[in-house]
């Protein structure tokens, strides 16, 4: 079986926003990294065996007393090295370079251009002697190291790339991982590909092999326990295990009566009656409802839902014979996220739209199969697993349901009358080829009347609010520019078909300031 995990590129993070897009371009080209820290120590590094490294940008300046820093063995270490913004500056500062403040700062487009011979890494990333960058920086390198020859400058910046090809260092001062930089990926391909030597072993094929041989080794003979709300990650979690041991997964499927319409019939038809899976469902509309009743606080909401969810799977679990095992679909982001949420330096926006587990007195082992795959890889793998198409590629969904997507009180009129609009707006949004332009849509119930007019007669009914926004990360967002004649037929729909309803407004906010979800 092929090791997908021998060709690896460490990644380490100097506080950039943009670290995690440089992880997820070095996994588009097929190669397997990890993100640490940047004061990971370097035992560690020795012990991960890289087969690249790259030093990420960060918000400090190189010249600062309390600037970050890398071990100095880590230069010598002998396998290439990729400075990016702030990364090449600390490897000018330490082969002997000068770094100063600019006299010009540059936040956004820049056009560089090649200063000569261009070499392996960049040969492939101009195109007649030049290419448009994303810059972001507010210092330069004025004087370049010895041993490093300039490879590229801008208008404002005289060294936008460096490198010393004897020693396989590497630097540039803008940022190839973003999608400003349109040739970036190419720069990031060639140097894990090429410079670093990687055949791309991280393929779907070969990380679902991967994972059955892992997850056969682990489990053994024991049972595995599974919640399966539907979603993308816990969908493909259960598939993979599936693949992987059979009958000894049991998925428990709780349907609080704040899922979509339809959705609880169509999970259970793709697990249970299409693909086999052992899957146990929990009809608790009632207890759901009757918890959150009276409850209009929107964090003391997930908190109910949230708890009600691991009560039930626990009543649930006890009654599945040698289970020992709790899976989970945490994938990489949320593992990144969490280690830096032990910083303390995290502010809570909102609690997390998932449940974080079962009681500890129940010790049951954690089998988490994912952890390793940014969402993109997990819906590659779905796909492969032969997991339904718009399943694998359906926009996010909260744990808590439609509970966030009422405001106010969580009532069954009013999730019934939420899960026909959005049922209408989404069939809409696929009918006119936008759902798979969007990154996520959905509609709110607003607990407010406003008054209409339907035939002669006077209206006193409910408003629904249409969001759709696009984003790459889900850190920040724009509100989806809809053309007109989309939103009048579906707002149309929705008030001639949906009673209840007689006033549909859009969206228009961005992230930040708004949040995407409403609550």
């Amino acid at each position: 079986m092929t090791d997908i995990h021998r060709e690896k590129i460490l990644i380490l993070d100097f506080g950039s926003q943009y670290t995690q897009l440089i992880a997820r371009r070095v996994r588009e080209a097929h190669v397997y990294c990890e993100l640490h820290p940047f004061d990971i120590e370097f035992s560690a590094i020795k012990a991960f065996r890289p087969s690249g490294i790259i030093l990420s940008g960060g918000p400090k300046s190189v010249y600062e007393a309390d600037a970050p820093g890398v071990a100095e063995e880590l230069f010598e270490l002998g396998v290439p090295v990729l400075g990016i913004c702030y990364g090449m500056q600390l490897m000018s500062r330490h082969f002997g370079g000068e770094v100063v403040p600019a006299g010009k700062r540059e936040f956004g487009h820049a056009d560089i251009f090649a200063a000569g011979e261009t070499g392996p890494l960049f040969e492939s990333f101009f195109v007649e002697g030049k290419s448009p960058v994303w810059m972001s920086h507010g210092d330069h390198v004025k004087k370049v190291p010895a041993g490093f020859e300039v490879v590229a400058y801008s208008g404002n910046a005289p060294v936008c790339a460096i490198q010393d090809i004897s020693r396989n260092l590497y630097g540039v001062q803008f940022h190839p991982e973003v999608n400003h930089t349109p040739r970036g990926e190419v720069l990031i391909d060639t140097f894990v590909r090429t410079v670093c030597g990687c055949s791309g072993q991280w393929t779907p094929g070969h990380i679902i092999d991967d994972a059955v041989a892992r997850i056969t080794a682990q489990v053994g003979s024991d049972s595995v326990i599974l919640g399966l709300s539907g979603g993308v990650d816990s969908s493909v979690a259960a598939a993979l295990i599936h693949k992987a041991i059979g009958d000894q997964l049991t998925c428990v499927f709780v349907d609080n009566g704040l899922l979509r319409l339809g959705e609880g019939d169509q999970v259970m038809a793709t697990f249970a009656s299409n693909l086999g899976v052992k899957v146990i469902r929990v009809d608790a509309e009632e207890r759901f409802l009757t918890d959150l009743a009276g409850e209009a606080d929107p964090e003391k909401k997930r908190k109910i839902i949230g708890n009600l969810f691991v009560q039930i799977f626990e009543e649930e679990s006890v009654k599945i014979k040698d289970a020992k095992w709790l899976a989970q679909g945490t994938i990489y982001p949320d593992v990144i996220e969490s280690a830096g949420a032990k910083t303390g330096k995290a502010h809570n926006i909102k609690s997390h739209h998932n449940v974080g587990g079962l009681p500890e007195y129940m010790k049951l082992k954690l089998l988490e199969p994912l952890r390793e795959l940014f969402k993109d890889e997990v819906r590659a793998i779905g796909e492969e697993l032969g997991l339904p198409h718009q399943m694998v590629w359906r926009h996010p969904f909260p744990g808590p349901g439609l509970g966030v997507r009422i405001l106010g009180e969580v009532r069954k009129e009013y999730a019934d009358i939420l899960r026909q609009a959005d049922a209408i707006y989404i069939e809409e949004l696929y009918a006119s080829g936008h759902y798979d332009k969007i990154s996520q849509a959905f509609a709110v119930f607003l607990p407010v009347r406003s008054v209409g007019v339907m035939g002669d007669g006077r209206t006193y009914e409910y408003v629904v609010a249409l969001r759709a926004v696009e984003t790459r990360d889900f850190m920040t967002a724009g509100w989806y520019q809809m053309p007109y004649e989309d939103l009048a037929r579906i707002s149309g729909r929705i008030i001639n078909e949906v009673k209840g309803i007689n006033r549909v407004v859009y969206d228009i906010s961005s992230k930040p300031p708004a949040t995407i979800e409403w609550e």
